[in-house]
Order: structure tokens, then C-alpha cells, then sequence
């Protein structure tokens, strides 16, 4: 039995700036509800401009946004007001812990998460941080040392972590897998018979994959159907701005002139989890960004997929994990044109038996049931406690 079955127990939850921190700490609270131990309530605490607030209300969860500093590891004046931030967060989060009295801090990373965990060891509430990426970023380097535990989706990350460390992966949230059915092509209008690309830039769209895309349109929508989500304000349109340059393209509204859509082509700013799911099994290839939060989605679609990592960042060190496993096909940004990316493309789509292979290799990259095994560790938490 949990530490007190005759009431609610209490977990809270914190991270946010981008949507991966936050979908697996969403599937860990679905899967908590799920299970038959404990009557839970949740809050969260996140950032003031991220995504999250939206992505957390949305499933009536009580969501409070707090100061957080980005923490730099290069010298900037920006530092020194981000210290104030850390600050500030920290004795929200302190007051909020003290009051609110939650048996549990769950996190992701993040460093709006960083405060929040330090309040939560000065008032000796337990801690379990998640480490998504194969690379430990700061923000959860400076939360271990105070975690209870900490959950790891790669066996690599094991060592970085020692005795704290427990391989699980990283949880897929139910709605998600209840967006994949057999009408995802109806859903988004696609065309029997034309292969379908779904190009992914992250949960605030990279623009180097949009202009990539943008770059090549014309040529890969002679052989395909693409659905792209761009990211917040991103969305691509075609404008009359100029006689002699019929066509410009713009990032912002064409409020003035007429909007030329380009058949076959389909983009969104934002894919809730049930539409990505919808994307995902409509589509025969992916082209995305390295996060952790789409590497699980493919790995448990088994979708074959070329990756473009953020340079000089933790998803090249996921990519490296997925090129040796032979599970995707790894493009460097540095220095890739349109028609490099349309090439490779065209060659993947052409070669059925690599696709198969891929499509196998990525789906051994992770462990089963991972939110299963990330609940019993919590309830095994909430025992002790």
C-alpha cells in the first residue's frame, strides 16, 4: 500500500520551455491514474512562455508558472539576471512545496525543474528525475545529486548516474497510441497510391528543416504528399509581394494578399498527441529533429526515419546511438541543401528492403512498457516515504 491510501496522494510535477520535457511526465500521470494503488492528484509547475501550460490544462491538471533562469555554460551578462530568476523560482517553489505538501516532485529536465527540486530536498519531499537523452544535461546534472532516483532511457546512461540510475525508457502517452488507427489518411485528406512524408522540427519547429522543406517543395511534392509541423508562427505561405518575384516566401500572415496553397502539401503549427499519432501511421517516412520525445514514437511505430540533429547539441548524441544501431538515417545540418535531403528521400522511399531494416532495427532501440516500470518505481517511492 502507497504511504497513505485514506487520501489523496500528491505528486508534483515541473518542467516546461519545450513540449519534450513534458509529454513523458503526462504519460507517467496517465499511468498512475491507470493503476490500481492510490488516488492521485497532480500540479504542475512550469514555465511562464512555454508550451506546457496549454499541453497541462488540457488535462485538468492545476498548472502554476514560476521563474527559471536558463543556466549557461559560457560566460554571458545575461547570467547574471538569469541567477536572479533561479532565485525567485526557487522561493515560489519553496512556498508552493511548503503549502501544497506533495508526497512526490517528478521531472523530466529542464531548468525551470532546477529550483523546484532543491525546494523539494530543503523540505525533504523525495525527488525522481527522468533522463531522456543519451547526453545528461545540466539542469538534471544539477538536480541528481538530490533525486531519490533517476529513471534512464539509454543503457548508456547508466554510468553517468551510478547507483541512482534505472534503465526504463521513456514513457508514450495513451493518447497517442489512441490517435493510430486505419483512417489516418482520410483524416488528413491524403491521396491513395502517393507516398506520405511527415517532416517534424520539434515542438517549436526548427526553421532550418522548414526551410529545407520550403527549398525543395516543388520537388518533393512532384513524388509525394508532405504533412509538416512547422512550429509556432511558422507556418509557410506563398505571396504576391512583388511583380518581378511572383513568388516570396514569408514566415508572417499574408493578411494583404491572396494565399497560394500548394496541393498535396499539408502543414500545421502544433499536432496534438492523437493527431501526431494520426500523422505517424499516414505516413511511410519521417523527417525530423533528434528529441526524445518523437525517437520513442518511431521506435514504437517502427517508422523508418531520416534524422537531422541540432548541431553542437544532446541530439547529436542521440542520433550517434541510432546510426550505430542502424535504426535511422542520419543527415548532418551542417552544410545540407534541399536537393541532398530530396535525394536522400527519393533513395529511401526507392529501397524497400533498408526501409524494412530500419523499421526493425528501431523498434529493439528501447525497453517495453516503460511507464509500467516508471510507476511501480514511483509507488515503491511512496512506500517508503
Amino acid at each position: 500500500m502507497l504511504s497513505n491510501n485514506s487520501k489523496k496522494v500528491k505528486i508534483l510535477l515541473t518542467g516546461g520551455g519545450t513540449g519534450g520535457s513534458v509529454s513523458p511526465l503526462l504519460a507517467i500521470a496517465e499511468e498512475l491514474r491507470f493503476s490500481q494503488e492510490g488516488d492521485f492528484e497532480f500540479f504542475w509547475l512550469g514555465t511562464k512562455t512555454g508550451p506546457e501550460r496549454e499541453m497541462v490544462e488540457k488535462e485538468r491538471i492545476g498548472f502554476k508558472a514560476i521563474y527559471g533562469g536558463k543556466l549557461r555554460r559560457y560566460f554571458s551578462w545575461k547570467n547574471l539576471l538569469d541567477l536572479l530568476f533561479v532565485k525567485l523560482g526557487f522561493w515560489e517553489a519553496f512556498f508552493f512545496i511548503w503549502g501544497w505538501k506533495p508526497d512526490l516532485v517528478v521531472t523530466a529536465g529542464s531548468f525551470v525543474s532546477v529550483p523546484v527540486v532543491w525546494a523539494a530536498w530543503i523540505l525533504r519531499v523525495p525527488v525522481l528525475v527522468h533522463q531522456m537523452d543519451a547526453r545528461p544535461g545540466l539542469a538534471n546534472r544539477l538536480m541528481a545529486p538530490f533525486a531519490k532516483v533517476i529513471t534512464v532511457t539509454f543503457e548508456k546512461s547508466l554510468s553517468d548516474y551510478g547507483k541512482k540510475a534505472i534503465l526504463t525508457g521513456t514513457p508514450l502517452r495513451k493518447e497517442f497510441v489512441k490517435g493510430i488507427d486505419g483512417k489516418a489518411r482520410a483524416r488528413f485528406g491524403l491521396k491513395d497510391g502517393l507516398p506520405v512524408i511527415l517532416v517534424l522540427g520539434g515542438g517549436t519547429g526548427a526553421m532550418a528543416i522548414n526551410e529545407l522543406i520550403w527549398d525543395g517543395l516543388d520537388g518533393l511534392l512532384k513524388f509525394s504528399q508532405i504533412i509538416h509541423q512547422t512550429g509556432k508562427g511558422k507556418i509557410f505561405r506563398d505571396c504576391e509581394t512583388d511583380p518581378s518575384h511572383p513568388k516570396h516566401r514569408e514566415e508572417v500572415s499574408c493578411s494583404v494578399v491572396e494565399v497560394h496553397p500548394r496541393e498535396n502539401y499539408y502543414s500545421f503549427e502544433f499536432l496534438s498527441a492523437e493527431e501526431m499519432a494520426a500523422a505517424f501511421s499516414a505516413a511511410d517516412l519521417v523527417v525530423s529533429r533528434c528529441g526524445m520525445g518523437v525517437l520513442t514514437e518511431l521506435a514504437f511505430l517502427g517508422k523508418p526515419a531520416i534524422l537531422i540533429p541540432m548541431p553542437n547539441s544532446h541530439q547529436e548524441d542521440n542520433a550517434k546511438i541510432f546510426e550505430e544501431k542502424k535504426a535511422a538515417v542520419i543527415l548532418d545540418q551542417r552544410g545540407l541543401a534541399a536537393g541532398t535531403l530530396k535525394d536522400e528521400i527519393v533513395e529511401l522511399l526507392d529501397d524497400k528492403e533498408k526501409k524494412e531494416g530500419l523499421s526493425r532495427n528501431i523498434r529493439q532501440i528501447f525497453k517495453q512498457n516503460p511507464g509500467q516500470e516508471i510507476v511501480r518505481i514511483i509507488e515503491d517511492l511512496l512506500r517508503k516515504n
